[in-house]
């Protein structure tokens, strides 16, 4: 789960997937450019891969400060 601070400020974030923006694999909460604003306390889809499953490196950057990082799930 990712909120923003208590001040409820939009936090922005870029993902990569393998050095790179994701494309057709961004999820319901991550453009294909691989941006997104965490508003509100939630359980963020920023991956959803495509096609068959391999091992893939994920980096995230937060570009605001005040982001909560309460739990990560994969699966």
């Amino acid at each position: 789960m990712l909120a923003p601070a208590k001040d409820a400020k939009p936090v922005r974030f870029v993902v990569r997937l393998d050095g790179s923006t994701p494309g057709e694999s961004c999820g319901v909460d991550t453009a294909p450019d691989g941006s997104g604003e965490i508003r509100e306390p939630l359980l963020y889809q920023l991956i959803r891969q495509k096609g068959p499953i391999v091992d893939r490196t994920f980096e995230i950057e937060f570009l605001d400060p005040g982001v909560h990082a309460l739990d990560f799930t994969f699966g």
